[in-house]
C-alpha cells in the first residue's frame, strides 16, 4: 500500500552562527528541518524557514535573548515518525519518550546513525565552523510509509 510521496527531512546541528550556502541548496526540497542546537543566531532558523517548516531546539551555546526562548527538546510526529529532537549535551536525556522511533541530537559535532532496536539514532554532525578535524555535515531523514532511512552529507570546505 502506497502512502504517498516519501517525506524528506533536512537535519542540521551546531551552526554557530553560520549558515553555509551549500545547506540551503542540499536541503533545497525538503519537506521539514530540523535543528539539533548551537544555533548561534536566529537569522538562520529565518533564512530555513524560506525552505520548509523548521523545528529546532536550544544547544548548550545559545546565549542570546532569542536562541534562549527555544525549548530545550521537542517531540514531533512527522508522517510515520515519532521524533525525539535534542541537543544531546544534558543529562536528563538519557531516555527516549514513549513511542520515539527517531531521536535526534547534536552538541558532540561527530555525524552518527545508529540504529538501536527499533530507534533510529540521528546526529547530523555540525554544519557550522570546522572543529578539530571532524567533517562539516548534515543528515537526511527519508519516511516513506513506515519505513525510516537516513544519511549523511558531507559538505566540502
Amino acid at each position: 500500500m502506497n502512502l504517498g510521496a516519501p517525506l524528506r527531512i533536512g537535519i542540521i546541528s551546531d551552526t554557530h552562527g553560520l549558515l553555509r550556502p551549500e545547506v540551503l541548496e542540499i536541503f533545497a526540497e525538503v519537506d521539514h528541518i530540523l535543528h539539533a542546537g548551537d544555533v548561534g543566531d536566529v537569522a538562520i532558523l529565518h533564512k530555513l524557514s524560506e525552505i520548509a517548516p523548521v523545528t529546532a531546539v536550544r544547544g548548550n551555546t545559545d546565549s542570546s535573548p532569542e536562541c534562549r526562548k527555544l525549548p530545550l527538546c521537542d517531540t514531533l510526529r512527522l508522517a510515520s515518525a515519532e521524533i525525539f529532537l535534542h541537543h544531546g549535551h544534558m543529562d536528563e536525556f538519557n531516555f527516549l519518550p514513549h513511542g520515539t522511533n527517531v531521536s535526534v541530537s547534536g552538541h558532540s559535532h561527530a555525524p552518527l546513525i545508529r540504529w538501536q532496536g527499533n530507534v533510529l539514532f540521528i546526529n547530523p554532525g555540525s554544519a557550522g565552523p570546522r572543529r578539530f578535524t571532524l567533517p562539516v555535515s548534515v543528515g537526511m531523514l527519508t519516511i516513506y510509509n513506515k519505513a525510516r532511512s537516513a544519511e549523511i552529507i558531507e559538505i566540502s570546505v
